[in-house]
């Protein structure tokens, strides 16, 4: 497992694609700006209990077929919301101890965090207008 967790941080600070363009800025898309994984737990306390904006976390599995459906609509949702909200995703298989703090009994469960203190939490798939209000609450609109 610590193999693993190294592994995803050297790959994580690989270069990938073609170098941008000399005068103009790296780009990315507003979905991964605002989304990233969990990489440990002092990742997710830095990253997510200590975060000034709301964060959205998504506890899902890789095996979870609904996960694999509600993941990316979250994500767009969240990347609509123009960086008001940010949104960390957990893969269970991977942080057992963070689910099982966080009482996650079911994938995908979702938990809207704001301070560091969950606000308000869901489980299962939402379609995008309750995604929207969902994000709407967290972020105050």
């Amino acid at each position: 497992m610590a193999q693993r967790l190294a592994l995803r941080r050297l790959l994580s600070l690989a270069p990938r694609g073609p170098p941008a363009p000399p005068g103009r800025a790296f780009g990315t898309s507003a979905g991964r700006r605002s989304t990233f994984n969990v990489q440990d737990g002092s990742d997710f306390q830095d990253r997510v209990v200590n975060s000034q904006k709301p964060v959205v976390v998504d506890f899902h599995a890789q095996w979870c077929g609904p996960c694999k459906i509600l993941g990316p609509r979250l994500e767009k949702m969240v990347a609509k919301q123009e960086g008001k909200v940010v949104m960390a995703k957990v893969d269970i298989d991977d942080h057992t101890d963070l689910a099982i703090e966080y009482e996650v009994s079911a994938v995908p469960t979702v938990l809207a965090m704001k301070n560091g203190d969950v606000v308000d939490k869901f489980v299962g798939i939402k379609d995008e207008d309750q995604l929207e209000a969902f994000l709407k609450k967290l972020i105050g609109a």
